[in-house]
């Protein structure tokens, strides 16, 4: 019997998440099975199961992999105190958006979990976290905004911005660009919040 090593169960697993990406993205992840996954990887079913315990639990690996390089960006961002800290989330969002304009791979994941992505029953662990991956965010923008003096009760706004973003080009990636177009957006939205952080400043003097 051939004995597998780490570095075998690790191509499985990477095969496993490639397939998911392609099922999901040609046939929406609700009518999705774990079958379907297993035959384009070219494993059985049971070598899914090995690796992961439901559609919901591979659809979330799928999405840990693909955030797993803009976590690392923010990371470094978080570390470099050279830049104030509006400039270092202006970055981190911008990243993102960047990444998205560039990657096939990213590319595929947020049109899976933007248009692709039915909350269906056998699903609900993929919602539940969906909501942290939104909670996890906001708080990421709230203790920025926090730190350049700006209520971070305006986190909701900046967010609901990259949202828009990032739905309105995965309709239609021809209509504009996201990198460029898109940091506009933010670099406008930041400037607001600081002119209004100012203005509400002179009102206090007065």
């Amino acid at each position: 019997m051939v004995r597998r090593t780490k570095a075998d169960a690790q191509a499985t697993r990477t095969s496993i998440l490639d397939a998911a990406e392609q099922v999901f993205e040609r046939q929406g992840v609700s009518r999705s099975s774990l079958q379907d996954i297993a035959s384009v990887a070219g494993v059985t079913r049971g070598a899914v199961y090995w690796h992961f315990q439901d559609k919901a639990d591979v659809f979330n690996a799928m999405m840990e992999r693909a955030k797993l390089p803009l976590e690392e960006a923010a990371q470094q961002l978080e570390a470099c105190t050279a830049l104030s800290p509006l400039e270092r989330l202006r970055q981190m969002l911008g990243i993102k958006l960047q990444r998205l304009a560039t990657d096939p791979q990213m590319q595929r994941v947020f049109t899976i979990a933007t248009l692709k992505m039915e909350y269906v029953d056998e699903l609900q662990a993929v919602q539940e976290r969906y909501r942290e991956a939104v909670n996890e965010h906001l708080a990421t923008i709230a203790r920025a905004l926090q730190r350049a003096g700006i209520d971070p009760h305006h986190a909701v706004g900046l967010h609901a911005l990259m949202l828009g973003l990032i739905h309105a080009w995965t309709l239609a990636p021809t209509s504009f660009d996201i990198a460029a177009d898109g940091g506009r957006a933010i670099d406008t939205h930041l400037a607001g919040l600081t002119a209004g952080k100012l203005a509400a400043a002179q009102m206090k003097a007065c």
